[in-house]
């Protein structure tokens, strides 16, 4: 059994053009005194980390990390949530991407793809000069807009739309093995790889690579009603990065997992602060825990109700409240004795 690290909080959420969300100094010192312990850098702010920079230099590395060790933290992960997405786009969402992507690229779906995968290559190396071993980012999605099976999906293009996506992403997964770096790609709807099946077919497609792990969000499983404590036992294994959200499913006789076109308040499924949603944590934590999965529970703040500043402040407590110490000792060991072998074989009838 391995303790889980925390608590940690994703910044993405939290960036802002006001003090203290608009330098690294300044959220690392909120991060701080709100209690957390680690943080979670998303590379598309470069006012956090230099993506260029980092994949260069060690020194710059070095200087980043005692920056935020300074503070009491450890960096979790790098993110490049944003980059992985662009690795696979379909046409169809070329213009509701492109603002991802730097000016230089926009408009040029071929470049674009290009700036993507040497961007995400380069957080690979950022990351061993950080002392990273697990790095959280988006598979992107060439299928997603087949996803309900209408009109019909020829033979063989699912096959396909996979055997491409991993194309993509095997010079980049190559790349990440050099740098002894795993690829924690967020199970995530909108993405190809959205539950426990997608995961599989990308494995098999990628030859198992031994690089293609998971970053377990159960927020998403919520809405789409899979059982995410049975996920767990089937991909325990994989899971190397975590993210701490959870979420409600309130269907009406108007609406359900689709969404009906609602903005987020409106919608069925709908993400929540820590403690406020569905999700059974406890059981989460405990089996995280008893199956060794080495990895920081990092707060992600998504919520339709609550404020950010609230969610942070909430979401310290909360897991550390959940945080389990994993025992070395079984309970009833001042019950032992010294193992007799004769005494053995009598209690056998022997």
């Amino acid at each position: 059994m391995k303790t889980i690290k925390g608590p940690a909080v994703f910044l993405a959420q939290f960036v802002d053009s006001k003090a203290p969300f608009n330098t690294l100094d300044g959220m690392c010192k909120w991060a701080s005194d709100l209690g957390y312990k680690g943080i979670q850098i998303p590379t598309w702010e470069s006012f956090l980390i230099d993506l260029d920079k980092a994949a260069e230099s060690q020194t710059y590395c070095d200087e980043l990390k005692g920056k935020v060790n300074s503070y009491g933290l450890e960096i979790t992960e790098l993110s490049t949530h944003l980059q992985g997405q662009l690795v696979a786009v379909h046409p169809a969402y070329d213009l509701m991407f492109d603002s991802f992507a730097p000016d230089n690229v926009r408009g040029n779906a071929k470049a674009r793809t290009e700036w993507a995968v040497e961007t995400v290559k380069k957080a690979a190396t950022a990351s061993r000069r950080l002392g990273l071993n697990a790095h959280a980012t988006f598979s992107g999605s060439l299928l997603w807009h087949t996803m309900h099976p209408w009109p019909q999906r020829p033979a063989g293009l699912v096959e396909m739309g996979f055997e491409e996506l991993a194309n993509r992403w095997l010079p980049i997964l190559n790349h990440f093995d050099k740098e002894g770096v795993d690829v924690c790609y967020e199970i995530h709807p909108g993405e190809d790889l959205h539950d426990g099946d997608t995961f599989e077919r990308f494995l098999e497609a990628t030859g198992n690579h031994k690089r293609v792990n998971i970053l377990y969000d159960p927020s998403h499983f919520v809405l789409q009603q899979l059982d995410y404590i049975t996920y767990i036992d089937h991909y325990h294994e994989f899971i190397k990065s975590f993210h701490v959200k959870d979420s409600e499913f309130n269907p009406t006789g108007k609406k359900g997992a689709f969404g009906g076109f609602n903005d987020w308040g409106d919608r069925a499924g709908r993400y929540r602060s820590l403690g406020d949603g569905q999700i059974d944590f406890k059981t989460i934590f405990s089996k995280l825990t008893q199956y060794g999965c080495d990895v920081w529970a990092v707060m992600e703040w998504e919520c339709c109700i609550k404020s950010p500043e609230q969610g942070a402040r909430e979401g310290a407590k909360f897991i550390s409240d959940h945080i389990i110490e994993a025992t070395e000792k079984t309970f009833d060991d001042f019950a032992g004795a010294e193992i007799d072998k004769e005494m053995l074989k009598k209690m056998l009838g022997l």
